[in-house]
């Protein structure tokens, strides 16, 4: 890599990681599903996003959601919120 770090949470590269469009990689959720930072007309988004192989390339799919920077800090202010309601639903 270029010896940038992330810092290390579960499922985060240590070293930045792009996908093969360019998009930033924050974690993999799973083996299809990923956490990226892209450009979109200027604008910075948070994707989660399902990812498809086509020849020797992976590529995200139409399955996911791009969040901008100001939903994405309206989601993570509630992430509290919406771990008290797992917990909730888990108990019913």
């Amino acid at each position: 890599g270029d010896g940038k770090k992330l810092a290390k949470k579960d499922g985060a590269a240590e070293e930045y990681e792009y996908d093969d469009q360019g998009n930033l990689v924050i974690c993999h959720l799973s083996s299809t599903r990923r956490v990226t930072l892209a450009e979109h007309n200027g604008t910075t988004l948070v994707s989660v996003r399902e990812y498809y192989t086509k020849g020797d390339k992976e590529f995200p799919s139409a399955k996911g959601i791009s969040l901008t920077i100001g939903q994405w800090k309206v989601l993570k202010n509630n992430a509290a919120a919406i771990d008290d309601a797992i917990q909730i639903f888990k108990s019913n």
